[in-house]
């Protein structure tokens, strides 16, 4: 290990520094949008691009030395977000995409599973993975369908983690690839214009809305939003475990999402400024860590395995994408709801929301979280027939 990187990993276990250099991403992404023809990238897209930069860098712990700080931002932070984010949803509004969202979340995991086969048939995993070559057909079926929950319980259950090489190298690439289709998924809109517009959408965070947010919040508002964000993630945790203990498996992000629209429908809570700034900054925390999980450098340790395994998503995501944008687009579907879908397939629920906060989509939270939270059923069984069917 170079003097650097000893240096750079000593310093770096302090949370604090980290978060710093983290929120240092979003400082100079918004510098870089605002003053430099970086602006037709958007805030969302630069932050990711910085820190995978930062990362392959060793300046951040990336995926194979991750610091504690990432899984508090995953499992505190976003869901904080989301909960900000939500309260500006009113139901009247979420029945206009609720059904297409579905519709084409499930046209996505049609087009995971048709990867998943074309990739494997590609690469001929059986010889380019070795024994355990089917379980990793239904990790990545699985892991694209409904996120990296998927991916891990079937690991798990097909001991695919006592195949350290094996493993390490499939999370790597699943964590590089679920970057650049975040990339892609944020392009694609911009390039391609809103189908429901007629003309293109420029990808801008901070719209309005968030601008009058930053110009009259202020400390009680605050307050009363982290009192509440804070309460009600406790309370939801709290209720996640007690109805598991009586044998009820219910996602925590369902009830969150459900006292979060509760409170969102009481005509007080549209007083409250900040939730959308709150929001987007936690949001933009969350897609830093996702940049620092793209670690480029860690595929030549692992050789023509690490190759093989490139190879083997890549043709996967681009049959996805392929399915899910084509069939989309034909039946005439808006580039951002597909694109907001895709992610919910790729990345999971948070990713999709940053979408949804990107294009400025309200309405398409609740889908978003909603079939995200299918995906997390919906994967895992997925991934197992798949996994089996290639035995």
């Amino acid at each position: 290990m170079s003097v650097w990187k000893e240096f750079t990993l000593s310093l770096f276990i302090d949370p604090l520094i980290l978060l710093a250099i983290l929120a240092g991403t979003v400082v100079l992404a918004e510098w870089l949008v605002k003053h430099t023809p970086c602006k037709h990238l958007g805030t969302a897209l630069m932050v990711i691009l910085i820190a995978a930069m930062l990362a392959n860098l060793n300046v951040i712990p990336a995926a194979s030395n991750a610091s504690p700080l990432y899984d508090d931002i995953f499992g505190y932070l976003a869901p904080l977000a989301i909960f900000f984010l939500l309260l500006e949803v009113k139901l009247r509004d979420v029945k206009r995409a609720g059904v297409p969202m579905l519709l084409v979340f499930l046209l996505g995991a049609v087009g995971t599973t048709l990867g998943v086969i074309v990739a494997s048939s590609l690469v001929d995993s059986e010889n380019a993975f070795g024994p355990r070559h089917y379980a990793l057909n239904g990790m990545f079926a699985g892991t694209y369908i409904g996120g990296s929950i998927n991916f891990n319980a079937l690991a798990l259950s097909y001991d695919v983690t006592k195949e350290g090489e094996l493993y390490a190298g499939a999370v790597v690439v699943d964590n590089i690839f679920t970057m650049i289709w975040m990339l892609v998924t944020l392009a694609i809109p911009q390039i391609f214009g809103r189908t429901t517009a007629g003309k293109p959408t420029p990808i801008s965070e901070l719209d309005a809305l968030a601008e009058k947010d930053e110009a009259t919040v202020a400390p009680w508002d605050l307050a009363v939003l982290m009192a509440l964000g804070c309460g009600v993630l406790a309370i939801s945790f709290a209720l996640t475990q007690w109805l598991g203990d009586h044998g009820i498996a219910l996602p925590m992000i369902l009830i969150l999402t459900t006292i979060a629209l509760v409170l969102a429908q009481l005509p007080w809570f549209e007083h409250l400024r900040g939730g959308r700034v709150l929001g987007l900054f936690g949001v933009y925390l969350f897609l830093a860590v996702i940049g620092a999980f793209a670690e480029f450098s860690a595929l030549a340790n692992i050789g023509q395995l690490g190759v093989n395994l490139v190879i083997f998503v890549c043709v996967i995501v681009a049959v996805h994408g392929v399915v899910i944008f084509g069939v989309g687009r034909l039946l005439k579907m808006d580039y951002e709801l597909i694109a907001i879908a895709s992610q919910a397939n790729i990345g999971g629920q948070t990713t999709a929301i940053a979408l949804c906060r990107t294009f400025s989509r309200p309405e398409l939270f609740l889908p978003a979280i909603l079939v995200g939270s299918l995906g997390n059923g919906l994967g895992t069984y997925v991934g197992f027939l798949v996994a089996e069917f290639s035995r």
